[in-house]
């Protein structure tokens, strides 16, 4: 990305600069262009041309941006992370983006966490300087005096936790989820075996069939029957 003398420039984690002056510097033996930076406190920086990018020296937001980043600053989307040292490496590479809207995420997230607990020393410099960043960059776009940004930014902030301070709410009032019993489907041979009836049990004596009975009546009939009746004749 190039730039030009008298652009407004965003120097990730120092603020807005102008770019005063465009020049060659012989360095260690290494010749190579230079932006020379007017930083806020009259601090100069020099950028190296090449580095622009691996810097994350970019313009400033334009008119149309700025309402966006109110917009962000309220919508009640905070990253509530729990763990220290998780937390720290997340702002502080945010912070390194050079994105405003990365800086953003930062100071919402570290002055909601304060308004419950108190921030490291490590995290209120960083709190501190994502707001500063924000307010001064808002203040040169919108060419208004730094307390009236500071108040409009507050405001926002304020509508973001009174938001996000509802969800929360809602989420801890909302009923627990009730279990759903799922039916199992059962093997259709086993649902057979299932409502199939109990075979009955055979008797230990078996019923005697008809040319059994015959046999044991003849047998068992009286013999002396014919005899008699011959002697009648």
């Amino acid at each position: 990305m190039a730039f030009e003398i008298g652009d407004k420039v965003i120097y990730p984690n120092h603020g807005l600069g102008i770019i005063e002056r465009i020049e060659t510097k012989t360095i260690m033996g290494t010749t190579c262009g230079f932006y020379q930076l007017r930083m806020a406190g009259e601090t100069t920086v020099f950028v190296p041309v090449d580095n622009v990018d691996g810097v994350g020296l970019r313009r400033a937001i334009n008119d149309d941006e700025v309402q966006r980043l109110f917009n962000l600053l309220g919508d009640g989307k905070i990253d509530s992370h729990q763990n220290w040292k998780g937390r720290f490496k997340d702002n502080s590479d945010r912070m390194r983006t050079g994105s405003i809207y990365d800086v953003v995420e930062v100071l919402k997230s570290l002055t909601f966490l304060s308004k419950s607990k108190s921030l490291s020393f490590r995290e209120k410099r960083m709190l501190d300087r994502a707001k500063f960043l924000v307010v001064s960059e808002i203040t040169e776009v919108m060419g208004e005096k730094t307390p009236v940004v500071e108040e409009k930014v507050e405001k926002a902030l304020d509508r973001s936790f009174t938001s996000k301070t509802k969800s929360l709410a809602a989420a801890k009032a909302a009923p627990p989820a009730r279990a759903v019993a799922v039916a199992v489907p059962v093997a259709a041979k086993s649902v057979a075996a299932v409502a199939a009836p109990a075979p009955r049990v055979a008797s230990s004596v078996a019923a005697p069939t008809s040319r059994t009975a015959s046999r044991t009546a003849s047998r068992t009939a009286p013999k002396t029957a014919p005899r008699r009746a011959a002697r009648a004749s």
